[in-house]
């Protein structure tokens, strides 16, 4: 059996290198577009708890609005933030971080006195 010797005192079966060699291939994809999906993330979602609040609290949302709440996300994603509060203009959202996706809403007069719990962050836009 022939075997490879490192520097540092580590030895490998050969065969056991042939088989799972570095040349062989993992994916089809190259390493660039693999790097474009980890850095692309998809639109917002809304859960259908939110849905109700934006529907019953007469909040809309236009293009632009999703745009900077997506960029909140991924703000807040960068900093490791779970669960955010996100604030633009005079509307609020919860959003979970890491399943891209607004909790809840509020709008003016259900943020007086409202107290947000179970967040670790909050990104103001």
């Amino acid at each position: 059996m022939n075997k490879i010797k490192f520097n540092h005192n580590l030895t490998l079966n050969q065969s056991k290198v042939k088989n799972h060699s570095l040349n062989s291939p993992i994916s089809q994809k190259s390493f660039q577009e693999i790097l474009n999906g980890i850095n692309k993330r998809e639109e917002v979602k809304f859960s259908k708890h939110a849905l109700e609040r934006l529907n019953q609290r007469n909040i809309t949302l236009n293009k632009q609005d999703i745009t900077k709440i997506n960029g909140a996300i991924e703000k807040a994603s960068k900093k490791g933030v779970k669960e955010a509060l996100i604030l633009l203009d005079n509307k609020a959202f919860i959003a979970s971080i890491k399943n891209n996706t607004i909790i809840t809403a509020a709008t003016g007069e259900q943020l007086k006195e409202n107290v947000f719990t179970n967040i670790d962050g909050a990104v103001i836009i």
